[in-house]
């Protein structure tokens, strides 16, 4: 004769036993809700920025800034991308930011190089996470089911499209021309497509508020990729050259703690180099040679031929150590230097 009782403790204790899974289970899909929902913040999937931390410092302002600056930021006005361009060392990228930062809308900060693809502009699947769930609901069988939930990290471009946020790609043509295919469809149509997206929320709707600006070197400089002109088209070029010579004493004097007179040789010297040497002398240099005037001459006694001379030396045999630029090598660039000042 069966023992009802012992058979009702073997089903009762079953239950007990596929409810716990269950609870288990649903503790577990949960959770990894949970910890999916938080990765983007751990992770920091959004590159967002608050404009006002954008704005280099220092930053100068001169007539000649801030009438570049108006003109960028009336074409961004007029819902159209701008394209900076010009020669390294020129201020293109502090003027890029401190337009972006006029708008009052966050930025997005993007740098480009020959490993920026598709994916790294609009995102991709960031590995997942997985568990078990265990079910014995029938007694002697279980049944055992793998969970998997892949996680997407929305990159740059995909952040500053569905914000609204002003993006700023910084050496945009020294990335792969095939990685902006993307760019043509967010220009054109307002949608922004996600390759390796699945789902109905593969492509984005781009925000009305959304803007682009990207500098780019001149096309003769080494690293520099030729875009393709469909995307061209839907830009605006603002070409800029180096500021005049108030501007830069100004940008210099901000930098460094010198006299102004030791400040008028550095960015006098820096605009006669400019116009007799093959190689590239930016604003940058003048900075970076008036910033080691500040230590070598720290004890007053002045800035001499000699002296600006080493300087400026040092400031520029990177550009041609190693190598041989229009007739000028490293052994000559120093008689050169004398030579024009």
């Amino acid at each position: 004769m069966v023992d009802d009782s012992s058979r009702e403790r073997t089903v009762r204790g079953r239950k007990i036993r596929t409810d716990r899974e269950q609870k288990r289970g649903r503790r577990g899909k949960k959770e990894l809700a949970r910890k999916a929902a938080a990765a983007g913040e751990r992770n920091g999937d959004s590159p967002l920025v608050d404009p006002e931390e954008v704005v280099p410092e220092p930053f100068v302002e001169t007539d000649a800034v801030s009438a570049l600056r108006g003109r960028i930021t009336g074409w961004l006005e007029a819902d159209q991308p701008v394209h900076l361009i010009g020669p390294t060392g020129c201020g293109k990228t502090a003027l890029a930011l401190s337009a972006a930062a006029a708008r009052g809308r966050p930025v997005v900060w993007l740098n480009g190089d020959e490993s920026v693809d598709t994916a790294a502009l609009v995102g991709d699947h960031a590995g997942g996470e997985r568990y078990k769930e265990d079910d014995r609901f029938v007694s002697g069988v279980s049944k055992q089911t793998e969970i998997v939930r892949e996680r997407w990290v929305d990159n740059p471009l995909s952040v500053a499209v569905r914000e609204g946020a002003t993006l700023v790609y910084n050496e945009f043509s020294r990335s792969d021309p095939s990685a902006h295919n993307v760019l043509l469809s967010v220009f054109e149509e307002g949608v922004l497509e996600r390759p390796g997206k699945r789902g109905e929320d593969r492509s984005i709707e781009v925000h009305p508020e959304f803007r682009a600006i990207v500098t780019s070197n001149d096309a003769e400089y080494a690293g520099v990729h030729r875009q393709q002109d469909a995307l061209l088209d839907r830009f605006v070029g603002v070409h800029i050259e180096y500021y005049d010579a108030e501007t830069e004493r100004e940008i210099v004097r901000a930098h460094t703690d010198l006299s102004d007179e030791s400040i008028g040789t550095v960015v006098e010297t820096t605009r006669e180099l400019r116009e007799d040497l093959e190689v590239v002398v930016g604003t940058r240099a003048a900075i970076t040679a008036a910033k080691g005037l500040a230590v070598f001459d720290s004890d007053g006694s002045g800035v001499d031929d000699a002296l600006l001379a080493e300087v400026f030396t040092d400031v520029l045999a990177p550009k041609v150590a190693g190598e041989e630029i229009d007739g000028l090598e490293l052994t000559d660039l120093r008689a050169r230097i004398g030579e024009t000042m």
